[in-house]
């Protein structure tokens, strides 16, 4: 699918403009504390023409032949723009989690690329423990591969998730 730039995108957006559009695709799951397990995503990354664009994720759990189990996990959020810091920080990705998290982000993006490393977790009484997280995003070959880097429940920060999409609007 060819990529065109929405000319109503707010001009600060232009590092990310590719993460606009629904995608959807399957990754890989696993953690010392869980089982490895492939899984579905579908992410909406949407804007209204002001100085942000909104996100949403959901993912379900695959069985050997492809289909859905049931839900796994769901993200809403916003990235932002920032004015660069002396770091290359440029980006926030905010999300909240129905599992009792708030992330806040911040990165670099760049035309094809963007990464983030958690600068803030916040969670509920009941959700488990959960300290910091690393993603990365890419476009590469009209797709939209990412992967995350966790530490929680006593692990240090490793390997945690990693998806390949491709756009579907």
């Amino acid at each position: 699918m060819v990529f065109q730039l929405d000319t109503t995108l707010h001009a600060d957006l232009a590092p990310l403009a590719w993460l606009v559009g629904r995608w959807a695709g399957a990754g890989l799951v696993g953690y010392p504390t869980i089982e490895s397990a492939r899984f579905g995503q579908e992410i909406v990354c949407s804007h209204d023409g002001r100085r942000f664009l909104r996100w949403e994720s959901r993912t379900w759990l695959l069985d050997e032949d492809g289909n859905q189990v049931r839900p796994l996990a769901t993200e809403l959020g916003f990235w932002r723009p920032v004015t660069e810091a002396t770091d290359g920080t440029n980006v926030e990705l905010l999300l909240a989690h129905p599992t009792g998290f708030v992330e806040m982000y911040a990165g670099h993006a760049e035309p094809a690329k963007v990464e983030l490393r958690t600068d803030g977790v916040m969670r509920s009484p009941e959700a488990k423990e959960y300290t910091a997280a690393h993603r990365l995003y890419g476009y590469v070959d009209s797709g939209l591969m990412w992967v995350m880097d966790m530490a929680a429940v006593d692990q240090p920060l490793q390997s945690h998730v990693s998806a390949e999409l491709k756009r579907v609007e």
